[in-house]
């Protein structure tokens, strides 16, 4: 098979007429399964990332004795900062995938390519936790979308695929 081409975006043309580095009838094999094992692969995250919050409240708890309770202040940003930082250090680092898509044979890459990059990643996780807690439907999206994409996949500009070939 050839190799994935990576096409960066080109200047002065608009975003909606950018071509796709990813197309669901040439590479039908990228897509497949991809809704099954991206909950899967969520399953797995959530776990891992639940462990390093309850590692984190304990190394807090440490250091708010040692600290006499000062740094107890940093509770209210355990979450957001494990749960980002977790997506960020993952999608990405240089395997582009958590350990949950990486069990499951998925990648992040952006739409046109490239690989996805921490601020990225970090934003993604953002939006994935934002339509998850306001809105639920939309992660049915990509029951209809030929990309398998859900709708904060389509706003961070990312597409999740099967580790396949030159991807």
């Amino acid at each position: 098979m050839t190799e994935q081409q990576t096409l960066p975006p080109r200047p002065g043309v608009d975003f909606a007429s950018q071509p796709h580095a990813y197309d669901p009838v040439a590479r039908p094999e990228l897509f497949d399964g991809v809704i099954g094992k991206r909950l899967i692969a969520f399953l797995v995250d959530a776990i891992i990332v639940v462990l390093l919050w309850a590692l984190a409240i304990v190394v807090v708890g440490v250091l708010g004795i040692v600290t006499l309770g000062l740094a107890w202040l940093l509770y209210g940003v355990i979450f957001p900062v494990v749960g980002l930082g977790y997506n960020a250090l993952t999608i990405g680092g240089p395997k582009s995938a958590t350990n949950g898509q990486r069990m499951m044979g998925l990648v992040m890459r952006t739409w046109y390519g490239g690989k996805v990059t921490p601020l990225v990643a970090a934003f993604h996780a953002l939006l994935f936790w934002f339509s998850l807690v306001i809105f639920c439907p939309v992660l049915l999206w990509p029951l209809f979308d030929s990309r398998k994409r859900c709708l904060h996949d389509i706003l961070a500009g990312v597409v999740v695929i099967n580790r396949v070939g030159g991807v």
